[in-house]
């Protein structure tokens, strides 16, 4: 028996990183998963392999959420679940970052989100569950990712107001928060065939040794595993919380 048996659950930003292993980890407890992206051929590939769906989605459109959801209930007849994963990050300071790249972190993050909650929870089954992707940055703040930050706050208020407003039907709505994990978001080497991303991963470990408490970067398995504890029953008294999942680095600064 799976934790999510019997379940439908959409997963955006689902071809690689974070969303990649949430789908592999729901696949592997019994949910019916609809993989979510804009890269087709990754998606489609990954689809394939675990027994999924997959559907073209760009966040930032209505009708791409329209064409998901109709998809999806097509194909299972019903949405339980949806992870809210999608996001993109730019590096650059508040006085540098053009109003352009603004929006578009804004449109991805912030409204992909909006959209997939408006979307999704009307067609969604009471009981459901939506796990929304927050980040550290959501909480603090830190340099150079003003734009990113900026959403990752919004997302964990229209994470509150959507458990407010979705209570009477027994959805619930969390947000996990990640510090830095080894993704292509956090190591570019990833998406660099002629780069060892392992040897990489090392260097970052390395480098989060003196940030991290727990001493290392994070693992997008770990990251799936807290999406999929707030996907089902075993989180069946919490919403409108974050979780943050930074190995500690939240907590403080250490001076040993």
């Amino acid at each position: 028996m799976g934790k999510l048996d019997g379940r439908v659950v959409i997963v955006t930003g689902a071809a690689r990183g974070q969303g990649e292993q949430e789908a592999r980890l729901f696949r592997e407890e019994g949910a019916e998963v609809v993989l979510g992206d804009v890269l087709d051929d990754q998606g489609e590939a990954l689809a394939k392999e675990l027994g999924a769906r997959y559907v073209h989605l760009d966040v930032s459109r209505e009708a791409d959420w329209r064409a998901a959801v109709a998809a999806t209930q097509e194909a299972y007849g019903r949405v339980d679940g949806l992870v809210n994963n999608a996001g993109i990050l730019r590096f650059r300071s508040l006085v540098d970052t053009s109003l352009d790249e603004f929006m578009r972190v804004v449109n991805v993050n912030q409204v992909g989100c909006f959209l997939g909650i408006r979307t999704v929870a009307p067609e969604m089954a009471d009981g459901g569950t939506i796990v929304n992707t927050a980040s550290y940055t959501g909480l603090t703040g830190m340099a150079a990712v003003g734009a990113y930050a900026a959403t990752k706050h919004a997302v964990l208020g229209l994470t509150r107001v959507a458990a407010l407003e979705l209570a009477e039907r027994g959805i619930r709505v969390n947000a996990v928060c990640p510090g830095a994990i080894d993704t292509a978001m956090s190591n570019p080497a990833r998406l660099d065939p002629a780069a060892d991303p392992e040897e990489t991963a090392k260097d970052l470990d390395r480098l989060y040794r003196r940030l991290v408490p727990l001493g290392r970067i994070g693992r997008p398995e770990e990251v799936a595993r807290l999406a999929l504890f707030l996907s089902c029953d075993d989180s069946s008294y919490i919403t409108g919380q974050p979780f943050v999942i930074d190995g500690g680095w939240l907590a403080g600064v250490s001076v040993f």
